[in-house]
């Protein structure tokens, strides 16, 4: 009797290891297979094609921070951005066994310019293009600022072709100081692609000039919320120091992510600030040299659209104590173009 019970007491844990909860055993993952076709559109499309014998679902990662379970196995995706790809595919089965699969894809998207001001037409600027705020944001735009924005010739006009912000010491409308704030709000907005201005920095302490973007969704969300992308900020004090960052909820202010260079002759020379911004990172540089990398996700409210604004302010928390000598300082601008 007692080898009667070890001998089925051992037929059961056989049957019992070997096959699953249904009865039926799970066949194994094999033969795992993954073809890239790039489309030669230069659109960006790339249709993946993942096989592996007895794989119920496949999961993949495109290279960039993206990722997609796809059952089927097939999938066309999209990237935003040219690149050398490293593509990874994860086959499952149903007991959950993997198997993974890598291959390298090369990417070339053709740019399209969608969105310039050449700064060609003498007078005020393109007011299809651009709209301004004006005043003083009720406490310094929220940065106890010192200027009054105007739309005045005496504060933002073209000539010559390059468009010039000019900051006055002067008294108006209870303010100090004057400038002008442009923006595409209303007019342009885009998500995702690069932006380019070439742009020459006032002098003068006190001066705080910047080429920036806001979240188009800022007066439903308000801001950190809607995300601030600081394409360049310059301050008057600390010459040749170019500063990126980003700001967005529980990184805004003093705290906002960024990163800094320092260049030479930013105000007595053009120089190119641009931004690479794709659904995987917001890239910063001058002259064409990246000094700044954000890693984008959708954590983060960077993944929608964004407008462009052009502005110098006078003090205020990061510009700082202004200079009692300044009488007046201009940011000229060659042009603003943005590409996707």
């Amino acid at each position: 009797m007692k080898y009667i019970s070890i001998a089925l007491l051992s037929i059961l844990a056989i049957v019992s290891c070997s096959k699953g909860g249904s009865g039926e055993v799970t066949p194994p993952l094999s033969n795992l297979t993954l073809v890239a076709d790039v489309s030669t559109d230069s659109s960006g499309n790339v249709t993946f094609t993942a096989k592996a014998d007895n794989a119920t679902t496949y999961e993949f990662d495109f290279g960039n921070g993206n990722f997609q379970i796809v059952p089927s196995g097939v999938v066309t995706y999209k990237y935003p951005a040219s690149g050398n790809y490293s593509v990874r595919v994860t086959a499952k089965n149903a007991a959950g066994n993997t198997l993974s699969k890598g291959i390298s894809v090369l990417v070339a998207i053709k740019v399209a310019l969608i969105f310039s001001d050449e700064f060609d037409v003498a007078g005020q600027p393109d007011a299809s293009k651009w709209g301004y705020d004006i005043g003083t944001g009720s406490n310094g735009w929220g940065n106890n600022e010192s200027q009054y924005y105007t739309n005045r010739p005496e504060n933002v006009t073209v000539s010559n072709g390059t468009l010039k912000i000019t900051a006055k010491k002067e008294n108006f409308s209870g303010s100090s100081y004057t400038s002008a704030r442009m923006l595409t709000q209303n007019k342009f907005s885009f998500k995702y692609g690069k932006v380019e201005v070439r742009a020459k920095l006032p002098a003068g302490v006190g001066t705080w000039p910047a080429i920036w973007m806001l979240g188009s969704n800022i007066s439903t969300v308000g801001w950190p919320a809607c995300g601030e992308i600081d394409i360049m900020e310059h301050l008057g004090r600390d010459l040749n120091k170019v500063f990126a960052a980003l700001h967005h909820p529980n990184h805004s202010g003093g705290n906002a992510d960024g990163g800094n260079t320092v260049i030479q002759n930013t105000t007595t020379e053009f120089h190119i600030y641009s931004c690479e911004w794709t659904a995987s990172s917001i890239k910063f540089f001058v002259d064409g040299v990246n000094f700044y990398t954000f890693q984008n996700s959708p954590a983060v409210p960077f993944n929608h659209n964004f407008f462009i604004i052009l502005n110098i302010a006078m003090g205020g928390n990061f510009g700082g104590a202004i200079d009692p000598a300044f009488n007046s300082g201009t940011m000229e601008i060659d042009y603003v173009r943005v590409y996707q």
